[in-house]
């Protein structure tokens, strides 16, 4: 009798609106709405409002075993943030720390770019998104192998550039917005505040650059082996959009 692998690990299917709503949008509310003495007061609210994010990073981390650098310094962001409100110290360490993380994140995106395995790479050129040894073998054949990995070698500057962004823009927001000594009801507003304003100023920009730099990859591996997306997607993926497009041509018939 053969019992299940325990090294196996459920499949992680991304749930934005989840990662919101715990990461975004209850701890803002609790900070801003519920930090008087009248209902949690400063300190609990600043405990149970900042648990979510971190509860949910922690549950991410061990269940599907996403141990990666950037959910790890997410989780320590999260964790620096309590420390200065829980230890009332001054509220310009918050800006720093703000602009600390992604600033920490796109450095290590240039080093990686001196390693065996850039950042990039790991992300975005990998065997789950691409059949990178398909584009491999026909970057091979045409010679381009250099000049691919030139362009590679850019998309990660443009990888470090958007976290740059992030950094400067943490820093400038955490600056006009947390203005109150830190231990009170209003730093815990203002944090919250500061939570949802950072999601559409930084986090859809970041998206979106994120998304440019990908395009900018594609249309190189087009340029260079004449593949299209469909060609060149992750054997899973692509028999995902093939049974998609079958259960659709059969539900229209």
């Amino acid at each position: 009798m053969t019992s299940p692998s325990n090294s196996a690990t459920p499949d992680h299917k991304p749930r934005p609106w989840v990662d919101l709503l715990v990461s975004i949008v209850i701890p803002s509310v609790i900070l801003m709405k519920f930090s008087g003495e009248e209902y949690l007061g400063n300190v609990n609210a600043l405990i149970i409002g900042l648990a979510f994010p971190l509860s949910w990073g922690l549950f991410e981390l061990i269940r599907y075993h996403k141990k990666n650098f950037i959910a790890v310094l997410g989780l320590i962001s999260v964790g620096l943030t309590g420390g200065i409100g829980l230890l009332e110290l001054d509220a310009g360490w918050l800006a720093i720390k703000e602009a600390a993380v992604p600033a920490v994140i796109g450095l290590a995106v240039l080093i990686s770019t001196r390693t065996r395995y850039p950042l990039v790479r790991t992300l975005l050129y990998n065997p789950s998104v691409l059949d990178v040894s398909k584009i491999h073998q026909s970057l091979e054949e045409s010679g381009s192998v250099d000049e691919f990995e030139e362009r590679l070698l850019k998309a990660s500057y443009f990888f470090a550039a958007t976290f740059l962004f992030s950094s400067i823009m943490n820093y400038v927001i955490a600056r006009w917005i947390v203005v109150s000594p830190s231990g009170t009801q209003a730093f815990n507003e203002e944090l919250g505040r500061m939570t949802l304003v950072s999601y559409p100023m930084i986090a859809i920009p970041s998206m979106i650059m994120m998304m440019l730099i990908f395009y900018y990859l594609w249309r190189t591996i087009r340029r260079l082996t004449g593949y299209s997306l469909e060609e060149v997607m992750a054997p899973h993926l692509a028999e995902k959009e093939k049974k998609k497009s079958s259960s659709g041509s059969a539900t229209e018939k």
